[in-house]
C-alpha cells in the first residue's frame, strides 16, 4: 500500500463527519432489514407477547416522526456544543489542538448515533401505511391482517435506539466539559506521545543513536509543504530492487519545498527511481501525528508557553506540561533510536532515516521552553526536578549528560530574569540538584 492510501485511510477515520456518514448507511441497512422482516410476517409472533401493545399506524407515524424530528435537533445542538468547545479550547490553548477535538471518538460517536437514528426512523416511517390507504402489493397486503401495516419489529427497534440516544446524549454533556479541562488535555497528548515513542522506538535498554548518513546523490522535492507520512516499507523494497541505499535528509514533520534535497541516494541514479520514491511520501498543508512524536512534543510546549506568557500566567498548567514531557524524555532516553524499518535486517538496512538523537528531543522539548520557565520561580524549581526523575530510567551516562547540561542551561538562563529571594531559592534548589543526582 502506498503512503498516500495508507495516509489516506489514517485521515478518513480521524475525519468528523467519517463515523456520521458510516453510521447513516449502518442505519439505512438495519432500517431496510427489519422492514423487510416485518413485511415477510417473521415479527408476527411479538403479538404473542403479552407486555407488548401492538402500535397501530397512526401511532408508530407520531412516534417515528417524533423521533426523527428529535434526534435531528439533538444532533444540530451537539455539532454546535462540539464547536463552541473547539473554539474555547484552540483559542485557549493552541490552534494547533484543535485536530485532536475534532478527531475526538466521543464527539464523533455521539453526533453518529443521533444522525443515524435519524436516517432510521425516516426509512421506516416510510414503510408505515395508513388504515385508509390500499396495499401496493399483494405481499405487502398479506404482511397483516388488520387495516394499514404497521412494521412492529422495525418500531421496537426505534425505541432501543432511543434508549441509546438517551444514554449518548447524558455521556456527551458529560464528556464535553471533561474533554476541555486542561489537566485531561494534557493527558490525552501525554500518553498519546508515550504511545508513539513506543511504536516508533520499540527496543528498550539499548542505547544506540541513529545511523548516520551514507551520501550520495541528492534527490530533490517535488512540492511544498509538511512531510505527513512516509512509506519507509516501500523504500526498502525499491532499494532492494535497485541494490542502492537511501538516506533521508528529512523526517515525518518537516517542511519541504521544490527543488530542496530531502534524500540522498548512493548506489544508482536519482532519476532512474525518481517517480517511485516520490510515491512513498505523502506531502500536505499541515503536521499530522502519525509517525511524528516531535508534533505531540510540540503542543506540550505550545500549551507551556502559553501558560507562562505574561497575558495568561498559569505556572501550575505549565508544571503539569513539563511532568508530561519529563515522562516522555525518560521514555526516549532508555530506547534505542534507531527505527525499527527493516526488522531483522536492521545491521543491513537499505533505508536510513534522517538521524534523531537524544540531543535532538531535549532540545525539542525542554529547550524550547526553557525560556518561558526560567521566568517562573516555581516552574523554573519543577522542571529542575522533572529532569532529575527524567534522568532516573535512563543508565546511559552520556544521555543523563545532556539532561545535566539542560538544567545547567535553565540556571544561566534563570539567572538573567529571577532576583532577590527567588533567585537565591532557584540557585539552591539548583546545588542540590547537582549533589544529589550527578
Amino acid at each position: 500500500m502506498t503512503a498516500e492510501l495508507r495516509f489516506f485511510w489514517a485521515r478518513l477515520n480521524a475525519n468528523y463527519w467519517f463515523y456520521p456518514a458510516l453510521f447513516s448507511l449502518l442505519a439505512a441497512v438495519l432500517a431496510t432489514i427489519m422492514v423487510y422482516l416485518d413485511r415477510s410476517g417473521f415479527a408476527e409472533f411479538l403479538n404473542d407477547v403479552e407486555w407488548i401493545v401492538p402500535a397501530r399506524p397512526k401511532g408508530a407515524a407520531d412516534m417515528l416522526t417524533v423521533m426523527a424530528g428529535s434526534m435531528i435537533g439533538v444532533a444540530s445542538t451537539v455539532f454546535s456544543i462540539t464547536i463552541a468547545a473547539v473554539a474555547y479550547a484552540s483559542g485557549n490553548y493552541g490552534p494547533r489542538l484543535l485536530t485532536n477535538f475534532m478527531e475526538d471518538r466521543g464527539n464523533q460517536i455521539s453526533l453518529a448515533t443521533f444522525i443515524g437514528s435519524f436516517v432510521y426512523a425516516l426509512i421506516v416511517l416510510r414503510a408505515v401505511r395508513a388504515e385508509d390507504e390500499t396495499p401496493a402489493s399483494t405481499g405487502d397486503a398479506a404482511a397483516t391482517a388488520l387495516p394499514g401495516f404497521t412494521p412492529q419489529l422495525s418500531l421496537l427497534v426505534a425505541y432501543l435506539l432511543m434508549a441509546v440516544c438517551v444514554a449518548v446524549l447524558v455521556f456527551f454533556l458529560n464528556h464535553i466539559p471533561s474533554s476541555i479541562r486542561i489537566n485531561k488535555v494534557l493527558e490525552g497528548i501525554g500518553r498519546r506521545l508515550l504511545d508513539a515513542i513506543r511504536e516508533t522506538y520499540p527496543v528498550e535498554d539499548e542505547f544506540s543513536d541513529a545511523i548516520e548518513s551514507k551520501g550520495g546523490e541528492p534527490l530533490t522535492a517535488w512540492d511544498t509543504g509538511y512531510v505527513q507520512l512516509i512509506d519507509f516499507e516501500d523504500l526498502e523494497k525499491i532499494a532492494r530492487d535497485c541494490g542502492c541505499t537511501f538516506s533521508l535528509m528529512v523526517r515525518t514533520g518537516d517542511f519541504v519545498h521544490r527543488d530542496m534535497p530531502f534524500m540522498r541516494i548512493e548506489g544508482c541514479k536519482p532519476d532512474s527511481i525518481e517517480d517511485k520514491v516520490r510515491d512513498c511520501f505523502t506531502l500536505g498543508a499541515t503536521r499530522t501525528p502519525e509517525q511524528d512524536p516531535q508534533f505531540l512534543i510540540d503542543e506540550l510546549v505550545e500549551i507551556g508557553l502559553r501558560a507562562l506568557s505574561p497575558g495568561i500566567n498559569d505556572p501550575f498548567t505549565a508544571i503539569t506540561a513539563l511532568h508530561w514531557l519529563g515522562a516522555a524524555t525518560a521514555e526516549i532516553g532508555r530506547r534505542d533510536l534507531r527505527k525499527d524499518i527493516c526488522g531483522e535486517d536492521a545491521e543491513d538496512c537499505p533505508v536510513i532515516p534522517c538521524p534523531d538523537d537524544f540531543e535532538h528531543y531535549v532540545k525539542r522539548g525542554f529547550g524550547s521552553i526553557r525560556s518561558a520557565v526560567a521566568t517562573s520561580p516555581i516552574a523554573a524549581e519543577v522542571m529542575l526536578d522533572t529532569l532529575a526523575k527524567a534522568s532516573g530510567p535512563i543508565k546511559d551516562e552520556r544521555r543523563q549528560k545532556i539532561l545535566k547540561a539542560e538544567a545547567d542551561n535553565l540556571a544561566a538562563q534563570a539567572r538573567t530574569v529571577l532576583v532577590g529571594p527567588d533567585l537565591e531559592r532557584f540557585e539552591a534548589h539548583h546545588a542540590e540538584f547537582n549533589r544529589e543526582f550527578w
